[in-house]
Order: structure tokens, then C-alpha cells, then sequence
């Protein structure tokens, strides 16, 4: 039931705006920036020291948007990220520990794969949504409907590659659930601090895949 919630979500929103916060005073115009920007999601990355705190300040002051943790490679990130109110977990990789906790604490969990092997081992744990990553480097729409003939009742996130010249053709097909969106706000976005262009860019993805 849990992973149905999460599966509609994304269905409707279509991208997973992807956030590097390296300051966690940008957590709160950020997450504004989304939802002005008609993109209330959020995947905060667990590269920086700041990403647990940021997820915390969203969720406290934005219970319209959905913030996930992202870049969750181990159990202690992946803890970490519940205990900050983190509401699913997105990976670059596979992890049995993070699948095997995720599922008994009813979190969503949407592992990175690449191989059938690797798809197989997320399905042994009823995931329905896998991260394809990095897509554009793997083959992009075309291997996803070549792993979709095989693994029918399968959704894939691609991320990594995905940008506002190709993202139609990704959202086109009905086994891509959505589109993670690095391209949206950018490091040097929040160096500036320029989060009406951040906006601009939710708005501009949003009118495109919608």
C-alpha cells in the first residue's frame, strides 16, 4: 500500500527535481521555489554534510511537498533520513539492507539499477519502481523499453542525462513512472542564491511533461 501511494505520486507529479544542499539556510526558499514552480517534490541528496537537517527544515515547514532522501547508499544514511521525516529513499545503487529496512518500515524505496541482475534482486524485495541510473549513459529510453519487455509490471525513474531536450521522449513511454531533474537547480543556482530561476525551470519541465 505503501509503494502504491508512492508509485501515484510520482505518477502525477513527473519529475523529481534532484537537490545538492551544501547550505542548510537554502533548505526553506528551496523548497518554496518547488512549489511555486508546480513541482512539490523533493530528492535531497546525501552528499553533503547538510542534507539531513535540510530535509527536516522542508518537511516542518512544507507538509504540501513530498521530500525524499536520495543518493542513499547505507543503512545509517538511509536512517538518518527517516529520522528526519524523509518520506522515500531514492539510491544510486542496489542495497539489500536498505531494501530489507525500507520494507519493514513501510518506506518507499526506489534503488538504482543498470542490469537484469540487479533489477531481479529489487523485485525479489516487491519494489515496483527502480532508478535506472545513469540513463543517458546506459542507453536511455531505448534499454528501458528493452528492460520493460521483460519486466512487465515494472516502473523506472531514469536519472542522470535526462534534460528538457530528451525528457519527452522519456515521459512518452508508460513504463517511465518519472524523470529524476538535476538539471533543475543546479550548484551554482544556490551559490547565487537564485531561486526565481530554479522556479522558472520547475515551471518551464512542468509545462513540458504535462
Amino acid at each position: 500500500m505503501y509503494m502504491a501511494e508512492f508509485v501515484e505520486r510520482m505518477k502525477g507529479i513527473r519529475i523529481c527535481p534532484v537537490l545538492v544542499i551544501e547550505d542548510k539556510n537554502d533548505a526553506i526558499p528551496l523548497g518554496k521555489a518547488l512549489l511555486e514552480g508546480k513541482l512539490p517534490v523533493a530528492e535531497v541528496t546525501f552528499r553533503t554534510a547538510a542534507a539531513k537537517e535540510s530535509i527536516a527544515l522542508m518537511v516542518k515547514e512544507y507538509p504540501d511537498l513530498y521530500v525524499g532522501a536520495g543518493t542513499v547508499i547505507t543503512l545509517q544514511q538511509c536512517k538518518d533520513a527517516v529520522e528526519a521525516g524523509a518520506k522515500f529513499i531514492v539510491s544510486p545503487s542496489f542495497s539489500h539492507e536498505v531494501a530489507a529496512f525500507c520494507r519493514e518500515r513501510e518506506i518507499p524505496y526506489c534503488p538504482g539499477v543498470l542490469t537484469p541482475t540487479e533489477i531481479s534482486m529489487a523485485m525479489s524485495y516487491d519494489i515496483p519502481v527502480v532508478k535506472f541510473f545513469p540513463a543517458g549513459q546506459f542507453g536511455g529510453v531505448q534499454t528501458i523499453k528493452s528492460y520493460a519487455a521483460v519486466f512487465q509490471n515494472l516502473y523506472f525513474m531514469p536519472t542522470g542525462g535526462v534534460n528538457l531536450q530528451n525528457i519527452g521522449e522519456y515521459l512518452s513511454f508508460s513504463k517511465v513512472l518519472c524523470v529524476g531533474g538535476t538539471w533543475l537547480c543546479k550548484k551554482e543556482f544556490l551559490e547565487t542564491k537564485d531561486f526565481a530561476l530554479i522556479t522558472k525551470n520547475c515551471l518551464e519541465a512542468y509545462e513540458l511533461s504535462h
